[in-house]
């Protein structure tokens, strides 16, 4: 991924979504009360707060680190996080495009389920997991993480080839912004499912610039646009 100056990354808002996972955390609940389907998931008001919050950070920026071109998941909670951001500078800010190779994980039949309505509902997939590990485990009718890193190496030849020396931000999903970092640094299964332990905040930002050479980690999960606790740098590798 050398061509691109600035990588910006960051997660959607809060969702709707979001707020029914955390409303069965701790319960016995086998599956979340979700009515869309997943790529209609809307923001809840605390996200679009989060996405106004996160268009000023991008309008505070140095006018050489501001996006030039914005690449958004198709799914509603990110595109209109995308939307609300953009609203909110003052500078030229290039049209959103939508790329469905940066949608969220597809879950396949496991889809809606808690940890324990799969160990009830598909005991077999749950075994499966406990064997393969998170990152190759491939749900019936769903993706790995491996399967998502294929299809972002796609994305980003891409990005790359439309945007040489360019800036992007990128609006998607917390695995989108994992298994980046897991490209663009070269990581390992071991090193990606250990960072992957940190949940990535709702509108962080995660950012790498180019030094010459590749690539280089700015910040990850970087949440401090929104009045949270800024975590600790990551280093550049």
């Amino acid at each position: 991924m050398n061509a691109l100056r600035w990588l910006i990354l960051t997660r959607h808002g809060e969702s709707t979504g979001n707020l029914a996972h955390q409303a069965v955390l701790g319960t016995d609940a086998e599956e979340v009360d979700i009515p869309e389907r997943d790529a209609d998931i809307p923001l809840s008001d605390k996200g679009r707060a989060q996405a106004a919050a996160l268009g000023r950070w991008l309008e505070a920026l140095p006018e050489d680190e501001r996006p030039t071109t914005v690449i958004s998941s198709p799914y509603v909670r990110a595109l209109d996080t995308a939307r609300i951001a953009l609203a909110e500078t003052s500078f030229a800010t290039p049209r959103i495009r939508i790329d469905e190779r940066i949608r969220d994980r597809e879950m396949g039949v496991l889809q809606g389920l808690t940890a324990r309505g799969v160990q009830n509902r598909f005991p077999g997939e749950a075994d499966r997991l406990r064997h393969l590990g998170k990152f190759y485990h491939r749900p019936p009718g769903g993706e790995s993480w491996a399967d998502l890193a294929l299809r972002l190496r796609s994305f980003y030849r891409d990005l790359q080839a439309a945007a040489p020396g360019g800036r992007a931000l990128v609006v998607a999903h917390d695995a989108i912004v994992v298994m980046t970092r897991y490209l663009v640094e070269e990581l390992t299964e071991q090193e990606i499912m250990e960072i992957e332990k940190e949940p990535i905040a709702n509108a962080s930002v995660t950012r790498w610039c180019h030094d010459g050479d590749a690539l280089a980690a700015v910040c990850y999960n970087e949440r401090a646009h929104l009045g949270a606790p800024v975590p600790p740098p990551t280093p550049p590798r």
